[in-house]
């Protein structure tokens, strides 16, 4: 049973890669109407019979989304049976489960009556937050932890902090991101870092510059902060290779996260760029959510430390008040 039940995580996990970038590509294709107004068959029909590129595209999305969701909804039940034991997992198999319903039914909600593209672009993140989770469950399943004496790791509360924040930060780039897709203001500047390199000072933007613009500045924010942050690991933990080597893949994943996307501009939206693009950020995210779950046990274990100390030293002082007792 626990063999395949890893099989079955690693497969939602990858699963769920597939369902993040096949909806990145029926943004970027624009088929999200390739069904029509019809969820969840196809234009009103189980078999359709008009054939387009854009109806393959959506058509695919929905039934690999659907698949996946079945494997996770089984990942989530069996995790919860065999290891609801361990403090997470029962969280994580909530989250999993009701953010893919969630992504999903806000699928169809734009499919069947549309929405607007502050809406639309909550749907990336959110399925971003189940992938998240699938794959918390997935390193618990095969027993990451007990590869390296994760006890032993006590993370200060300044660094949990910043990890808590910049997962919150993320999501909002995320948003951002998806927001430039869903307002078709992916080529709305001509040049890259500045809308218009020729005329740095010019603010005199459109809606659709300010959405690109506002995406670009609140990327660099969070690429420089995770800059930031290797060199407070590396200062604290370089000895510990959780800590300082995942956080260096981190920075290699985010700055290949600001090529892509300045690639992009530059590509003028080639698709395979775009797509790797949502791949990168989503490997990104999953890793980060990793640090999340660290923080939070150090947080634990830090207090269980202390509560150990208070009654050690509660006994010793009981010992020095009644020496006859000890």
């Amino acid at each position: 049973m626990i063999k395949l039940l890893k099989w079955l995580s690693v497969a939602s996990t990858l699963g769920m890669l597939f369902v993040l970038v096949g909806g990145a590509l029926v943004t970027k294709t624009e088929s999200g109407l390739g069904c029509g107004r019809s969820w969840p068959l196809c234009n009103g029909e189980l078999i359709p019979s008009n054939i387009t590129p854009e109806l393959i595209i959506e058509l695919s999305h929905r039934v690999v989304s659907g698949s996946v969701g079945i494997l996770v909804l089984l990942l989530s039940i069996l995790a919860w049976k065999l290891y609801g034991h361990i403090r997470e997992t029962k969280f994580l198999a909530f989250l999993s489960i009701f953010f893919l319903v969630l992504q999903g039914l806000i699928g169809a909600a734009a499919v069947v009556w549309g929405q607007s593209d502050f809406v639309l672009a909550l749907h990336f993140g959110i399925s971003l937050i189940s992938f998240a989770a699938v794959f918390l469950l997935t390193l618990l399943i095969f027993e990451i932890d007990k590869k390296f004496d994760a006890k032993s790791l006590i993370i200060d509360r300044n660094l949990r902090v910043q990890f808590y924040l910049l997962f919150i930060y993320t999501l909002m780039v995320v948003y951002t991101g998806a927001l430039v897709r869903h307002a078709e203001a992916s080529l709305v500047c001509k040049s890259w870092p500045l809308c218009d390199n020729t005329e740095p000072f010019t603010f005199d933007y459109s809606m659709g510059q300010w959405i690109q613009m506002g995406h670009r500045l609140a990327a660099g924010i969070l690429f420089f902060w995770v800059i930031y942050l290797l060199f407070r690991i590396a200062k604290q933990y370089r000895q510990n290779r959780i800590m300082f080597g995942g956080w260096v893949v981190a920075v290699l994943l985010m700055t290949s996260q600001v090529f892509l996307g300045a690639m992009i501009i530059f590509t003028i939206l080639n698709l395979y760029v775009a797509l790797l693009h949502a791949l990168v950020i989503s490997c990104f995210f999953g890793l980060l959510s990793y640090y999340v779950l660290l923080s939070s046990r150090s947080a634990v274990y830090e207090q269980e430390k202390q509560l150990e100390q208070k009654e050690i030293h509660a006994k010793q002082q009981a010992t020095q008040l009644h020496p006859s007792r000890s």
